[in-house]
């Protein structure tokens, strides 16, 4: 296992850019494009595209593309296979639920920078060890919530998180008083049945409203 560090200095400006990275899961592959300028507008530029449906790819690819104002990243990513896949589509950040030594090795040969996940103390010192500090936690609230990411705060006081997981508009603001939270990932902003019904405008309404959380 190698690690040359997270590309912090990539990373960070996309965490701290906006409170709420918008996370989305993307059946149809015309909707990619409309959803990202939607976003944009409202002031979500950074998106992450979940790699949890057969077109996920080719959206990460027509976003890229056509949306030159989003900044898109990878979600769901497994294995360095699927790492160098979103890559070749254009993610310019990488989104894992966890981290190993083979992801490890993949996003140290790759100038894109990877956000893992990492739940437990033993989970985030592994991260730690391997040059990493900024973290996603997930499942948020099944793991324990914004108590628990609080509790990590001291102990843990280098480590900066996004947390993703039953976050939505009324508990957003749990995590973003956070120390130790730098923004949070979310699926609200983008109902399915407002995609599937392509109302752009209500999206941007809504990415407009989360745009203007505050943080810590």
């Amino acid at each position: 296992m190698r690690s040359a560090g997270q590309k912090t200095e990539q990373l960070l400006p996309v965490m701290t850019g906006q409170p709420v990275i918008p996370v989305l899961k993307i059946d149809r592959l015309e909707d990619a494009v409309p959803l990202a300028r939607a976003l944009a507008r409202g002031g979500l530029p950074a998106i992450e595209i979940t790699l949890r449906t057969p077109v996920a790819l080719d959206a990460i690819r027509a976003a890229s593309d056509a949306v030159p104002e989003a900044i898109v990243g990878a979600g769901t990513i497994l294995n360095p296979e699927q790492f160098s896949q979103a890559v070749a589509a254009g993610a310019r950040f990488i989104v894992s639920p966890g981290l190993t030594p083979a992801l490890i090795d993949a996003a140290a040969a790759s100038p894109i920078p990877l956000l893992p996940g990492a739940i437990t103390p033993g989970e985030i010192m592994a991260a730690g060890d391997a040059g990493y500090s900024l973290l996603k936690f997930f499942p948020a609230e099944q793991a324990g919530g914004a108590a628990f990411l609080k509790a990590l705060s001291s102990p843990l006081a280098g480590v900066r998180f996004c947390p993703t997981g039953g976050i939505g508009a009324k508990n957003a603001d749990d995590y973003l008083s956070l120390p130790n939270v730098i923004c949070v990932g979310g699926s609200w902003i983008a109902p399915d049945a407002l995609v599937a019904a392509g109302k752009w405008d209500e999206i941007e309404a809504l990415a407009r409203e989360a745009a203007g959380l505050t943080r810590a």
